[in-house]
C-alpha cells in the first residue's frame, strides 16, 4: 500500500520527536540542549567518529565533506588530522560551503577549526564552480532505520547539499554516505521519499550496520520539490538555478 506524502510526513516528525524525547529522557543528549530541533549531539559522539574513521572508505578517502552539526565535530576534526580536504556546508547553506585543507592551517588549531565558528576562520569559502569531487559524505541525523533511511531535523539541507553536489557532478551514485548517532537513533522504519538520502553505513559508538542496498539515489535538486521562497533564502541554488553548471564543472584537488 502506497504511503501519502502527508501520511509520510507525519510519521516522520512522530520519529522525530519520540528520539528527541527519548534522547532527553535517558540522558545520552549533549550540550547542546534541548535537542528539539537539532541534530542532537550525543554520549559517545567522539567514539563513533573515530569508529568511522577505522572504515576503509574514511582511509582512502581525500576530500570528505561533514556537516557542519555537533555531534559530526569529532569527525570534522579526525578528518583535519588524517590529512583530509574538508568541506563543510554552512548553516543553512546561506554562505554555501567551506573548504578546510588541513595544510593551511596549524595542527594545534584543527580543533577550534573542527568548530563551525572555527571552519568560517580557518575555511575558504568554496564557489559551486570550485567545488572539489568528494569522496565520502557524513551527514547527520536525528533517525535513522536499519535499512538506511534517514531522517533529519525536517529542514531538508543534508537533501539539498547532495543535489547541489549532483548538480555540478561533484558526487555520484557510487559516493559513500555515512552517518554517525547513537543507537537509540536507529530505528526499525522510516518511510522514503524520492528525495530521501539512504545512507552506506551507520556508525554507533558500539556497532557499524552496513546497508548493501541503498537503491537509486536523486541525480541532483528535485525543483519542484524547492520553493522560491527557499531558492531566494539560500544563494547557492538562485545560481544553480539561474545559471546551470555542466557535471564536469566540478574540479579535482
Amino acid at each position: 500500500m502506497r504511503i501519502s506524502e502527508d501520511s509520510i510526513s507525519l510519521i516522520k516528525r512522530e520519529i522525530r520527536q519520540r528520539i528527541w524525547d527519548l534522547m532527553e529522557k535517558t540522558n545520552v543528549a549533549r550540550f547542546p540542549r534541548p535537542v528539539y530541533g537539532r541534530i542532537p549531539n550525543f554520549v559517545g559522539a567522539e567514539t563513533a567518529a573515530k569508529k568511522l574513521s577505522e572504515q576503509e572508505e574514511f582511509k582512502r578517502a581525500r576530500v570528505i565533506k561533514v556537516n557542519p552539526d555537533s555531534p559530526q565535530r569529532w569527525v570534522r576534526y579526525l578528518s583535519l588530522l588524517s590529512g583530509k580536504i574538508l568541506l563543510m556546508p554552512t548553516p543553512k547553506l546561506r554562505s554555501g560551503f567551506l573548504l578546510l585543507n588541513p595544510n593551511r592551517i596549524p595542527r594545534r588549531s584543527y580543533g577550534e577549526a573542527a568548530t563551525i565558528h572555527g571552519a568560517f576562520k580557518y575555511g575558504e569559502p568554496c564557489d559551486i564552480k570550485n567545488l572539489p569531487k568528494v569522496d565520502l559524505l557524513v551527514v547527520g541525523s536525528v533517525a535513522v532505520s536499519k535499512n538506511g533511511v534517514r531522517i533529519g531535523k525536517g529542514g531538508g539541507y543534508s537533501e539539498i547539499e547532495y543535489g547541489v553536489l549532483r548538480e555540478v557532478g561533484a558526487v555520484e551514485d557510487e559516493t559513500m554516505i555515512f552517518t554517525t548517532v547513537h543507537a537509540i537513533q536507529v530505528v526499525d522504519f522510516v518511510p522514503r521519499e524520492p528525495y530521501d538520502l539512504v545512507v552506506n553505513a551507520i556508525i554507533t559508538p558500539t556497532s557499524i550496520i552496513r546497508i548493501n542496498d541503498v537503491g537509486e539515489r536523486p541525480k541532483g535538486i528535485i525543483w519542484e520539490k524547492i520553493t522560491i521562497k527557499r531558492i531566494k533564502e539560500i544563494p547557492i541554488l538562485m545560481e544553480l538555478k539561474t545559471c546551470p553548471f555542466k557535471k564536469s564543472d566540478s574540479k579535482e584537488t
